[in-house]
């Protein structure tokens, strides 16, 4: 089996300066094609925003032109009519303007985050289906906090970014040009030193967005890390509680709080830096402007309208540092939440279909393991060179201690992990040849540790089969000895269970997962430990039920309690070493072997 090792973070760190020295790598480029492919379905919509964009940039170099028109006319009219309706026209003309800056601008508002959020809405389903078919050994190395992290918070920033960043830099961009296209026109040598101080900053803000990047990606890390403790120490509140550990989890809580706070503190002093870089570089804008235009006018070349316009035009050219520094933070939290997004869409699962994978039609159920190997790691395997026959309809019974491969045999049928030498063959056909869906579709499970969704009873039943009409709900939950108890919640069938369960007892939300496989009603059942929570009186009934319901198919129980399975067609017994001894109870008991031993130690207990 192959085995993936996620690289450390010094290995990440080292590929990042290597890649970053040589220029863009293809892996770099390919990820830039994906991020503004998902501009893709919004092209209109972005073509309309980045218009309305250009309107307000165009339209806040406007209203200095006109400021510099009307005052530069003044000077050579007379008091009178004429001024009055100079004035009167360029208000028009000013108000005009600001009407269509009023109405580019909450285009750019509205429509632009509407885009924004549809975006979000596109990443984050991406992230959610992705997750869905990656394969368990996945999900034996992951954490759920960081996961959701990933596609909740990540793709929420990413969505902001989408929006404000081409229009922040299409305005901030255009703003800056045509401001300074105007200085230049009304004075050159001002507008050359105001040119002057550009390059600087630019070297300023990207040192400190370098340093800004850093402080988020490690903040982002531990926000996920937050996460993850609220996620493990609230689901699991009733043991805390239990074992009095409330100081325990508050104590774990407080450390990954302060590392986080640690981070944003970090990021902010960054962000302060930058920020006082960018508004120090407006002030001397204006400062210059004021110094330079006062003795530029002593000299002749500067009148005072044209320094009035200038001074517009310098509060136009702040604009553009302001959103430079808006586009710089989103751009850290939403290009970091990008990679993010893109390092989890870039794991690919481990078990797939073959090329040539054709749909399983209904089996029969004749299984059978041809000297199949398998282990979590290669170091540590955990089946070797296991062969054993399930014949078609047959009941088959797996016993022995734990840790000697039980369930993880039984994992492998559906391949929820890929043998690692060997085969596995339903019917005389290699199940890596056939669709994953097909065989998972005609393989009923219940497994071990017990998991309920939140919502009714109904619900989490109707997931064996979502087109089950009621009858068949209540026939499967009688078939699990569960519609007793089901009738008697407030709500019967449509009560509300809460998350996993948690207004179950153990033996009740075993019951209802037993009825959700009854009700799939698969040809191949593997029952893993399935009635473990059950009282004495519901165990016997669990077990007329699946006596019954393995009539016709092909069963396989897994069973500590070898009362489960003493009426197996064949019992057979797993230990360290493989198949020790398989054959009935009555065979196994008179061999006076492994299994006679198990059985009598359970007896004395």
């Amino acid at each position: 089996m192959d085995v993936r090792v996620p690289p450390s973070n010094a290995a990440k760190a080292r590929l990042h300066e290597t890649s970053s020295q040589l220029g863009a790598s293809p892996h770099q480029q390919s990820r830039w094609r994906k991020f503004l492919s998902y501009y893709r379905p919004h092209l209109p919509l972005l073509v309309a925003d980045l218009l309305c964009a250009i309107l307000v940039a165009a339209t806040a170099v406007a209203l200095p032109l006109c400021a510099n028109y009307l005052t530069t006319h003044l000077a050579s009219l007379a008091e009178g009519r004429e001024a009055i309706e100079l004035i009167l026209a360029m208000g028009a003309v000013m108000l005009l303007i600001l009407a269509i800056q009023v109405v580019a601008i909450y285009f750019v508002d509205y429509r632009g985050h509407v885009m924004g959020a549809r975006i979000e809405a596109a990443v984050r389903q991406e992230l959610f289906e992705h997750c869905q078919k990656l394969s368990f050994s996945f999900y034996d190395r992951q954490r759920t906090g960081q996961l959701m992290s990933r596609i909740t918070d990540d793709s929420l920033w990413l969505g902001e970014l989408f929006h404000h960043g081409p229009e922040d830099l299409a305005i901030g961009l255009l703003k800056y040009l045509g401001a300074l296209a105007v200085l230049i026109y009304i004075d050159p040598l001002l507008a050359g030193l105001i040119a002057l101080l550009t390059p600087p900053a630019v070297l300023y803000a990207l040192h400190f967005n370098r340093r800004m990047g850093l402080a988020l990606d490690r903040s982002k890390q531990e926000i996920a890390a937050v996460n993850e403790r609220v996620e493990d120490s609230l689901s699991g509140i009733r043991v805390v509680q239990s074992f009095g550990n409330e100081t325990l989890e508050r104590d774990r809580f407080v450390d990954h709080n302060q590392r986080f706070l640690d981070s944003r503190a970090d990021g902010y002093r960054s962000e302060a830096w930058f920020s006082v870089g960018t508004e120090t570089f407006a002030q001397l804008i204006t400062i210059l402007v004021i110094v330079a235009g006062a003795w530029r006018i002593t000299s002749g070349a500067l009148t005072v309208p044209e320094m009035l316009t200038f001074l517009l035009c310098v509060a136009v050219l702040v604009d553009p540092v302001q959103r430079l520094a808006n586009f710089v933070r989103l751009w850290q939290e939403g290009y970091t939440g990008f990679k993010r997004a893109m390092d989890l869409l870039e794991i690919g699962p481990e078990i797939v279909d073959r090329p040539n994978a054709v749909d399983m039609p209904e089996p029969k159920g004749h299984i059978k393991f041809e000297d199949v190997s398998f282990g979590y790691t290669q170091d540590a395997p955990v089946l070797h060179h296991l062969g054993l026959e399930v014949k078609a309809g047959e009941f088959v019974a797996l016993v022995g201690p734990s840790g000697v491969g039980k369930s993880t045999l039984c994992a492998l049928i559906p391949r929820f992990y890929d043998v690692s030498t060997g085969a596995i063959l339903i019917d005389g056909t290699d199940i890596r040849d056939v669709t994953l869906s097909s065989l998972r579709r005609h393989v009923g499970l219940v497994q071990q540790d017990v998991y309920l969704f939140s919502g009714t009873v109904a619900e989490n039943l109707r997931y064996g089969r979502p087109d089950a009409s009621h009858e068949d709900i209540v026939a499967a939950a009688r078939a699990a000895n569960a519609h007793a108890f089901i009738s008697a919640l407030p709500l019967g069938y449509d009560t509300d269970i809460g998350q996993r369960g948690v207004r179950l007892s153990g033996g009740q939300k075993q019951r209802l997962t037993i009825a959700r496989a009854f009700l799939k009603n698969p040809p191949i059942l593997i029952f893993d430990e399935a009635t473990s929570a059950l009282d004495n009186e519901s165990e016997r009934a669990v077990q007329q039920a699946l006596l019954s319901l393995a009539k016709g198919r092909t069963t396989i129980v897994i069973a500590h309690r070898l009362s489960t399975v003493r009426h197996a067609d064949r019992i057979v017994v797993l230990t360290g070493d493989g198949i020790a001894e398989e054959g009935t109870h009555d065979q196994l008991m008179a061999g006076n072997g492994v299994y006679a031993g198990l059985h009598t130690v359970q007896a004395s207990i």
